[in-house]
């Protein structure tokens, strides 16, 4: 099992993961800084409010936070953009891969297709 294990762990695969997840807690504290600071302030000029995690409404016992629901919003909208830029970025710098020269789908259905009358053919 340890073997397994040191295994599983050693492949580049997990390693960029792990790197992948760090990296992106500390992008998502430098986001949140951003829309805490810089965004939330913008908008409050025009909202009237600087902080919207302030704004909830209660019904009987219950209450709502739909401030602090537009803070996440705001930050999953500027997280998501960011990513859609460094990807389109990525793109642009990396080569694209060339296609191998393998069999396609179509050729996989086409293998299916005779083995399908084949065995239609000898159930006759």
């Amino acid at each position: 099992m340890i073997k397994e294990f040191k295994k599983f762990i050693s492949r580049g695969n997990v390693m960029d993961m792990a790197v992948g997840v760090i990296i992106g807690a500390a992008f998502t504290a430098i986001v949140q800084s951003l829309v805490k600071n810089l965004i939330n302030p913008l908008l409050g000029i025009f909202a009237g409010k600087i902080d919207f995690s302030d704004l909830v409404f209660k019904v009987g016992d219950a209450t709502f936070k739909y401030g602090s629901f537009i803070n996440s919003v705001i930050n999953f909208l500027i997280i998501s953009f960011v990513v859609f830029l460094m990807i389109k970025a990525l793109n642009k710098v990396m080569p694209k891969k060339e296609k191998e020269a393998g069999p396609t789908e179509a050729d996989y259905l086409e293998e299916i297709r005779d083995l399908l009358k084949k065995q239609v053919n000898q159930n006759k």
